[in-house]
């Protein structure tokens, strides 16, 4: 007795699968550059924070943080947007900000950030 059943996936299914599996990408590969901003933003606010502990005060840490995300090409945020405070001598930065990222015609993603240097 041989039973001879079909098995695999169908061509619907597998343009399904295709289909989602391209918006995946899409989607992973539009919010590459806002998760890679956020990285250095979040980089360079532990550095800032180290800076305050020895001794810098917030207008030196704001301009500071301006000119190193003229480097990393940080747009999002100022520093201007830093929340700058000592707590128990310790220098404590955080921002929080929302990019909104394009995907197709009018469908956008927004990812909501929060950086700090308490982390």
């Amino acid at each position: 007795m041989n039973r001879s059943s079909q098995r695999g996936i169908s061509l619907i299914s597998l343009m399904f699968v295709g289909a989602f599996a391209v918006f995946v990408l899409l989607i992973g590969f539009r919010s590459v550059p806002a998760v890679t901003e956020y990285m250095a933003i979040e980089r360079n606010i532990k550095i800032l924070a180290t800076d305050g502990d020895n001794g810098a005060s917030p207008t030196e840490l704001r301009r500071d943080f301006d000119r190193r995300g003229q480097i990393d090409d940080v747009s999002t945020i100022t520093g201007a947007d830093l929340d700058i405070r000592k707590d128990t001598g310790k220098t404590i930065i955080e921002a929080e900000y929302s990019r909104k990222v394009p995907v197709v015609a009018n469908v956008s993603l927004l990812i909501d950030f929060h950086a700090s240097s308490a982390d």
